[in-house]
């Protein structure tokens, strides 16, 4: 299991190195980004102030500063629902969700091999 695991790993360092946006994120913004696409996926989008109290990530003011990061790259946007124009919701753009789809076969080919 754990070669399966690790041959993942260097795959998608591979991808990541590949991918001008994912080069110019650290590992702080990939994570948050993983945590906005797993609130995104349930259905259950997070809010800014949601992602600002993720302390186990970083400090408020470095979670700020990645959310600036993700979106100026393009794997994330801001979104309002409805008429409530105060709340913004932090949801994944197509780019990313391309990202997610290829680690996803990457997962696929290192079970393969």
């Amino acid at each position: 299991m754990k070669e399966i695991y690790l041959r993942f790993l260097a795959l998608a360092n591979v991808m990541d190195g590949k991918s001008v946006q994912l080069s110019a994120i650290d590992e702080t913004a990939k994570q948050l980004l993983n945590v906005i696409a797993s609130h995104h996926a349930q259905g259950k989008p997070m809010t800014v102030t949601q992602a600002m109290a993720l302390s186990s990530l970083a400090s408020q003011a470095t979670i700020h500063r990645k959310l600036d990061d993700l979106r100026e790259v393009g794997l994330i946007e801001q979104v309002f629902e409805g008429k409530n124009r105060r709340t913004k919701y932090l949801v994944p753009t197509n780019s990313a969700n391309e990202y997610f789809s290829n680690l996803g076969l990457l997962m696929k080919q290192s079970l393969a091999t």
